[in-house]
């Protein structure tokens, strides 16, 4: 237990579910200028905020000539601006995110680059810290492919997604249960995705991070203290709801299509359950299932609350 503990624990630590910053590059000729929005909770983690934020998106063929940054209190944002000089007029930009680098390693910086009236973006993450940028109308499939590929890193690119996922194939008595688990689940979640729109729910960062730990603890709880009770497959769909409020914040920050989000994310959420039900249920071959499933459920609600109460005190 005390190995499983000190596994999980740094978890919370690292664990920021909502992990974005925006970024705008206008070109004009040789010149460009950039303005860089960086949440203020991320600040905590950035050392020189000044040169650290703008050093970290870099442009090929771009020579840095300025740049300021200073903290917007109202927007709750932190916003640097840049000029830069190319060598010669753009057709294709090369661009490099290494934010994830000096805040937390799921960071998401989304780029826009602006060319006259010819426009072209980015997700810039861990896994994909580097994109060109054309200007050209992207077509249907490079539009899906892309924005799935959003969605699955979104879904399963976090300690917040893992740590839940892991839970759920825990509260799974069977093959079956966790087949009606995860749909719930995900259907919870596209729901809160596609609703909260229409409804105006837009919940701070801070918010989802506390309310995604409080999803893994309740039903780490439940496991514990309810280890026979019923409506499970409710449970999950309910706890999905904050957890697609999360795909909606990246739908509507970075302008993506929600049905292709949703389609990657289901995907990736199905495999990591089907994988995690696979190997949890070997491993209870090899060691008695009940004392197993008291100590992950045990371990997890810790995680949960430790990491409820460290979001809410920031």
């Amino acid at each position: 237990m005390r190995r499983l503990a000190a596994f999980l624990a740094p978890w919370p630590l690292a664990a920021h579910m909502v992990s974005l910053s925006t970024g705008e590059l206008r070109l004009e000729g040789r010149l460009g200028r950039y303005e860089l929005r960086m949440p203020l909770y991320e600040m905590a983690h950035v050392r020189n905020p000044e040169r650290g934020l703008v050093e970290s998106v870099r442009f090929g063929g771009a020579r840095l000539r300025e740049f300021s940054c200073a903290a917007d209190e109202a927007a709750g944002a932190y916003v640097c601006r840049a000029a830069y000089e190319f060598t010669e007029p753009v057709e294709e930009l090369e661009a490099e995110s290494r934010l994830h680098a000096i805040t937390v390693p799921n960071h998401v910086h989304l780029l826009r680059v602006v060319k006259g009236d010819k426009s072209d973006q980015a997700v810039l993450d861990l896994s994909f810290p580097r994109a060109t940028l054309r200007f050209e109308p992207p077509t249907a499939l490079e539009i899906a492919v892309r924005e799935m590929g959003a969605g699955m890193l979104r879904a399963a690119g976090g300690a917040a997604q893992w740590l839940f996922l892991l839970t759920l194939v825990l509260a799974a008595r069977g093959r079956r249960e966790l087949v009606a688990l995860g749909a719930m689940f995900m259907l919870g979640e596209a729901v809160s995705c596609v609703g909260a729109p229409y409804v105006g729910i837009r919940p701070a960062p801070r918010f989802l991070e506390a309310a995604a730990a409080l999803t893994v603890a309740y039903l780490a709880a439940e496991i514990l203290l309810l280890p026979l009770a019923r409506g499970r497959e409710a449970v999950a769909g309910v706890l999905g709801l904050f957890h697609g409020l999360y795909l909606e914040t990246f739908v509507r920050t970075s302008g993506s299509r929600t049905a292709w989000v949703l389609a990657g994310a289901t995907l990736a959420q199905a495999a990591l359950l089907g994988f995690g039900g696979l190997a949890y249920w070997r491993l209870a071959r090899f060691a008695p299932p009940r004392p197993v499933l008291r100590l992950a459920a045990g371990v997890l609600l810790g995680v949960g609350l430790a990491w409820f109460g460290l979001r809410l005190g920031r």
